[in-house]
């Protein structure tokens, strides 16, 4: 099988992979929206975009809401959305701006610039559905609430989440069926099995992290988990020094150390949780 140059050029200049002084005659490769980092030696791909248009958004977001909460949202024109006497919440917006992109990204196939800002305005969209995880988790206004604080750490996860594939990540290496490409699946699969002892430990954050960054998914997988998890009470009934360790481990200040610093970034809860 032979393989056209002229066709697979731009895409492995794309990738870092062909450099483009050796480009073959004749090709073009499309053209993006290309922000030089540091030396001028890096650009901003689709996943960047995404991944700071995700950033941008829910600290956005986050001020937004809190200059409303606080009263002084007023005075800059600020204020919730009503409509036909419905508060809107602006997940709702995030959802239709992802279904929008999607169905752009599906339809059309952007590429270059149009790939670029295809990537930003899904990252605006995720921002802002994500930013309320914790309402559509419990299925009621808990924004303001401590249940709110899981808001913070989804998007926690998907920014590290985002943020790791960046560089782009080759999970599978190799042709499949030789010696490489068994040995990454089963790497997988053996950090799937962390990742899901990580949950079962009740280590939520480090179990969806530990997908993309194994590290964390063998660090979580072997401390204590935490109490009251599923395998605390399986595991943990019958040894009380574990049972204390791990009560010890994750007590109340430890706790607040987390909220403190949720609490910074999206603001300290004021309400009690609705019903």
């Amino acid at each position: 099988m032979s393989v056209d140059a002229a066709s697979t050029a731009p895409w492995l200049v794309s990738q870092g992979k062909f450099p483009p002084g050796a480009m073959p005659a004749g090709v073009k490769v499309p053209s993006g929206v290309n922000i030089t980092v540091g030396r001028g030696d890096v650009s901003l791909q689709p996943m960047m975009w995404m991944f700071l248009a995700i950033l941008v958004t829910f600290l956005v977001t986050r001020i937004v809401t809190r200059l409303i909460r606080s009263g002084s949202g007023g005075r800059a024109g600020l204020g919730n959305v009503q409509i036909a006497g419905n508060h809107i919440h602006h997940q709702v917006f995030g959802i239709l701006i992802i279904i929008g992109t999607g169905i752009v990204l599906v339809s059309a196939t952007p590429q270059g610039a149009a790939l670029d800002a295809a990537a930003a305005v899904f990252g605006a969209g995720v921002g802002l559905t994500v930013d309320e995880f914790a309402l559509w988790l419990h299925l009621e206004d808990v924004y303001w609430t401590n249940q709110g604080r899981k808001s913070v750490d989804a998007i926690f996860c998907v920014l590290v989440i985002t943020g790791t594939l960046v560089g782009g990540a080759d999970f599978v290496t190799g042709p499949v069926g030789t010696a490489g490409w068994w040995s990454s699946v089963a790497g997988i699969a053996v950090n799937l099995v962390l990742c899901v002892i990580c949950l079962l430990k009740g280590k939520v954050v480090t179990g969806v992290v530990g997908i993309v960054i194994s590290f964390v998914a063998l660090i979580g997988a072997i401390r204590l988990a935490k109490p009251g998890s599923w395998w605390a009470v399986r595991h943990y009934a019958s040894r009380p020094r574990r049972a204390r360790r791990a009560a010890i481990r994750y007590n109340q200040r430890y706790q607040e150390r987390w909220n403190r610093l949720r609490d910074l970034v999206a603001g300290a809860p004021s309400q009690q949780r609705p019903g």
